[in-house]
């Protein structure tokens, strides 16, 4: 499995993840870049026109050299519009082009993250995925013209000195004081671009975790807290972005003043070569509106230095997550076919992500093929932690987790879960039709195996009362249904397919025992033959069971038969006086 991450880029140069989208819009930003060139041509000529009319036209009273100037300047204009009109249209299928190909590649990042280590809040992720227009809006057509018109400052600065030879000092040494402001802003700026996408992310954390848990902040009456929490981001953003356009307008500004004073400038000193006769008074006019052009691109390329700033600090954020490992083989990895269901546990210790303690200390058991097994013990001993091993979404900090004998590090992340039914308790449904939160978009899947699925879990029990049905569009998670009617769509999307291997998490906790009874009746015939590791603390439940693993305190603590289990669990133990003194 080769992603971004796996290429080595040197410092200094752009990851893979960006320059391939820019390097395949290349021959677009090249042609961005013609238009702005005959753009800033076209600009030039402008001026020698209106040069051409005060010392040719209006001297002589030229009429018919004012006409024909005047044809071919409009025919410029029309030019210059439509080359205007391309170059916004250029740039924006490129930008539309960059932003679907680099979301593309963030989005598999993200599919692809390693869970073990660790990952942002999930307002502060989708965050940093909207930074994606930031990095797009830097590659528009402000920053191509800003990039074009640079030389175009030597040039206009060339037309100055040969029209009116001395003045060209003032816009030349007005030039530098907006150059020198520019760059003593620079690291103020860069500090303050990263504070502010900090405060971004930290707001838009707030936001995301109080709109998606919006029923729990209400009935637990947290709104006050978390009203303290938005008033803190938000004042913390407001203040460093606050500062950071204060810092930034002092270049634009000091920009634009240069531009005013480089076109009085050469009005003033204008003066004096009139006077001398050294300038004639259409070269005069001709240079005072070619120095406020030399000077006007500095004020953009204020502001690009700016932007470069947040998208520098864009391209940080996003380059650390991209330059994450992604889950699975680092190679191609095996794709499981044919598996019998064997799941072994050897010598396992695992850690979550900035836990202090481990979650499972030497776990070691073997499960056969078709054998059925219930994980029981109490909260936190582990037995949640086993099923995320099993599936895939952690890999152990030690020892081996083996399926029919090979280490599940070695298949692709994949196709081991698509051999994998698993429910786990949070029981989260996908926005979109109930159909489609069973199916998951296989095609390997008939409607007849989806409908035997539900009934078996029971969700077409209510299903089929439904005018929509199946069809029903389902938002936020499976709003409007009751935790039992997720939890049977949710077991219905793990029976589907009826893969070798099932992974239940207390399937039953939403439902009430008449309910749970039915299933259970169901479900016996459904498991036959097929590997079962099902976490419970129901003992109703353990009747599918032929085994069961007591978890206590990340260990093995007991296993064996469900019976002798169960006589050994249940047996009352004998109390000594010591124990009934401290009572």
């Amino acid at each position: 499995m080769l992603s971004y991450s796996d290429v080595d880029v040197p410092r200094g140069r752009i990851a893979p993840w960006l320059a391939e989208p820019l390097r395949k819009n290349r021959a677009i930003y090249t042609r961005v870049a013609l238009a702005a060139v005959m753009i800033n041509v076209f600009s030039l000529i402008t001026s020698l026109f209106t040069m051409t009319v005060y010392d040719r036209v209006v001297p002589n009273n030229a009429t018919d050299s004012l006409i024909g100037l005047t044809v071919g300047l409009a025919l410029i204009l029309l030019f210059d519009f439509a080359l205007k009109l391309l170059r916004a249209y250029f740039v924006d299928v490129a930008g539309a082009r960059i932003d679907r190909d680099i979301g593309k590649s963030i989005f598999q990042q993200i599919l692809d993250m390693r869970l073990d280590l660790g990952r942002s809040s999930t307002g502060g992720l989708a965050g940093l995925v909207r930074e994606i227009e930031t990095l797009r809006d830097f590659f528009a057509s402000a920053t191509l013209t800003a990039l074009v018109d640079l030389p175009f400052i030597v040039i206009t600065l060339a037309v100055i000195a040969m029209i009116g030879g001395n003045i060209v000092w003032v816009p030349i040494l007005l030039i530098p004081v907006v150059v020198v402001t520019a760059l003593l802003s620079q690291p103020v700026m860069q500090k303050l671009s990263a504070e502010t996408l900090g405060e971004a992310l930290g707001k838009q954390a707030v936001l995301v975790e109080t709109i998606g848990s919006l029923e729990t902040v209400k009935s637990a009456n947290a709104g006050g807290m978390l009203s303290e929490r938005w008033d803190r981001a938000v004042m913390g953003h407001a203040g460093v972005s606050l500062r950071q356009r204060l810092i930034s307008t002092i270049s634009i500004n000091m920009a634009g003043t240069m531009q005013t004073l480089a076109y009085t400038g050469v009005v003033i000193f204008g003066v004096y070569a009139l006077q001398a006769r050294t300038l004639t008074m259409g070269g005069l006019i001709a240079c005072s509106i070619l120095a406020g052009r030399a000077v006007a691109p500095l004020a953009t390329i204020a502001q690009l230095l700016t932007r470069i700033n947040s998208a520098r600090t864009a391209y940080r954020q996003i380059d650390k997550m991209m330059s994450q490992p992604p889950e699975g083989p680092s190679g191609e990895g095996i794709h499981m076919q044919n598996v019998a269901g064997a799941i072994e546990f050897r010598d396992v210790d695992f850690r979550y992500p900035n836990a202090p303690e481990l979650a499972l200390t030497k776990v070691s058991f073997r499960i056969n093929p078709g054998e059925h097994v219930a994980l029981i013990g109490p909260i936190g001993s582990g037995k949640s932690t086993i099923a995320r091993l099993i599936i895939g979404l952690y890999p152990p900090s030690s020892g081996l987790v083996l399926v029919d004998g090979t280490d599940i590090r070695q298949f692709t992340p994949p196709s081991l879960r698509a051999k994998v039914g698993a429910l786990f308790q949070d029981n989260v449904l996908l926005t979109g039709t109930i159909r489609e939160n069973i199916l998951l978009g296989r095609d390997d899947v008939d409607e007849a195996e989806m409908l035997r699925a539900a009934q078996i879990s029971g969700a077409h029990d209510f299903i089929s009362q439904i005018p929509n049905g199946y069809d029903l569009r389902l938002h936020d998670r499976g709003e409007g249904l009751s935790g039992g009617q997720r939890q049977s769509i949710a077991m219905a999307r793990a029976l589907v397919g009826k893969p070798p291997i099932l992974v239940l998490d207390e399937p039953t906790s939403s439902v009430d025992t008449e309910t749970e009874a039915r299933l259970i009746q169901r479900l016996k015939g459904e498991f036959a033959g097929r590997t079962l590791i099902l976490i419970t603390h129901r003992p109703s439940l353990l009747n599918l069971a032929d085994r069961v693993i007591v978890m206590a305190r990340g260990r093995v603590a007991m296993d064996g038969p469900t019976a002798d289990v169960l006589r050994q669990v249940t047996r009352p133990r004998p109390v000594n006086a010591q124990q009934i003194a401290k009572a």
